[in-house]
């Protein structure tokens, strides 16, 4: 039986080219027009299997609000994807670029292109999603409008790439979390990653002391994101990527951090994801 799992965004779009990259290509996916909506339905076991969110990219950082989400969800982490974003002028079949006067795409995409875009004086147009707008491009079957999307998208929407990899920066990667309902018992083989959220109190030097236990723990800390405390005057609650070896390493530094905070809460065990081209 196929998976289905919530991604936000629209059929074609790179939350889509992740899930198929963790699931295979016949993932099905349930498009959702915001990340709550996602964390929503991904939660609930009747209507999906989970749900794949971005949670960092390269060069933009972290997506802060996903992380507040992912924290007061009932989803746990059972892998990731580091996926290559791929940036590419779409047109409909027959279209020459000396054709072209309009260019359209997600605010971001068209940014992460503005050297390109520049260059040929287009008229840019911004759109709600990457997709979506080689979708659009599509329909309208117009050869005056091109959309910047992906590869996957040309292939959806029967669209000819005219001009591959127009984003400045080449290295421009997303990671993606892929979700499970936390109440579904899923066993993760050869896990090497924890991802885990704390608070504490305000004594003097408790993080390094918490960081320091990790290191001790031959537990390498891959990542540490401070977020504000809803509700708080300048408190923080701090999200943790660990890599280990052994399970044994991982529970025993788990145990001891837990001792040492408030709120503590692990979102999964998982295995470290690869970067995969998009």
């Amino acid at each position: 039986m196929n998976k289905k799992v919530t991604i936000q965004g629209y059929a074609g779009s790179f939350h889509q080219m992740a899930a198929r990259q963790f699931f295979g290509k016949t993932v099905e996916v349930i498009t959702c027009d915001t990340f709550r909506e996602v964390v929503k339905i991904g939660a609930d076991s009747k209507q999906s299997d989970g749900a794949v969110m971005a949670i960092e990219n390269s060069i933009a950082g972290s997506i802060l609000p996903n992380y507040n989400l992912l924290q007061k969800s009932n989803l746990k982490v059972i892998g990731e994807v580091y996926l290559q974003i791929s940036q590419n002028l779409l047109v409909n079949p027959g279209v020459k670029l000396s054709d072209i006067k309009e260019v359209h795409s997600h605010p971001m995409a068209i940014l992460q292109c503005l050297d390109y875009l520049e260059e040929h004086h287009f008229k840019l147009v911004e759109s709600e999603d990457t997709a979506l707008s080689a979708k659009m491009v599509h329909q309208h079957k117009s050869k005056h409008i091109a959309a910047i999307a992906s590869k996957f998208a040309a292939q959806l929407y029967n669209l000819e790439v005219i001009a591959p990899d127009v984003h400045t920066l080449k290295n421009n990667i997303t990671r993606f979390l892929i979700l499970a309902p936390a109440k579904l018992k899923i066993e993760i083989e050869d896990a090497n990653k924890a991802s885990i959220y704390f608070q504490t109190d305000h004594s003097k030097g408790i993080l390094s002391k918490i960081l320091a236990k990790i290191a001790q723990g031959a537990v390498n800390l891959s990542k540490l994101q401070s977020m504000p405390i809803p509700g708080s005057t300048f408190k923080y609650g701090f999200y943790l990527d660990l890599e280990f070896e052994q399970n044994k390493q991982i529970e025993k530094v788990l145990e001891s951090v837990k001792t040492m905070t408030n709120s503590f809460k692990v979102f999964g065990l998982y295995k470290k994801g690869k970067v995969v081209k998009g």
